[in-house]
């Protein structure tokens, strides 16, 4: 009995972190990412893992905002086609890079990163 209230309380609270990644990935490109690591991570979910489970989570959003981005003429296939070679050689190698980098650096990396986006957001 005590197990059930948990459940749903677990599978409630995933819903509701996939519909925010969902709507930062809508609003802001692929940031539902920065959403989704620090709370996968606040979930429980060892860093490495969250930065994976995250990219499992963002990539059919991603599809799901880019297939309505097109759709809506906010963007044409052709503006994002230069930039597809290299994003998939940078994915291939940061999913390949992150099993060899320590938690600790990947943690301050990431934060760094997040810091440096949210700088230059602000002063732009």
């Amino acid at each position: 009995m005590g197990k059930k209230p948990m459940h749903f309380i677990k599978r409630h609270v995933s819903m509701a972190v996939g519909a925010l990644c969902g709507i930062c990935n809508g609003l802001f490109g692929a940031g539902g990412g920065i959403v989704a690591v620090p709370l996968l991570k606040w979930s429980g979910i060892p860093i490495k893992k969250a930065h994976a489970t995250s990219l499992m989570v963002i990539l059919p959003i991603s599809i799901v905002s880019a297939v309505l981005y097109l759709w809506n003429g906010s963007v044409t296939f052709t503006a994002a086609l230069p930039y597809l070679p290299g994003g998939f050689i940078g994915a291939v190698a940061g999913a390949l890079l992150m099993s060899k980098v320590p938690d600790l650096l990947l943690r301050k990396a990431f934060g760094a990163f997040m810091i440096y986006a949210a700088v230059r957001l602000f002063l732009r």
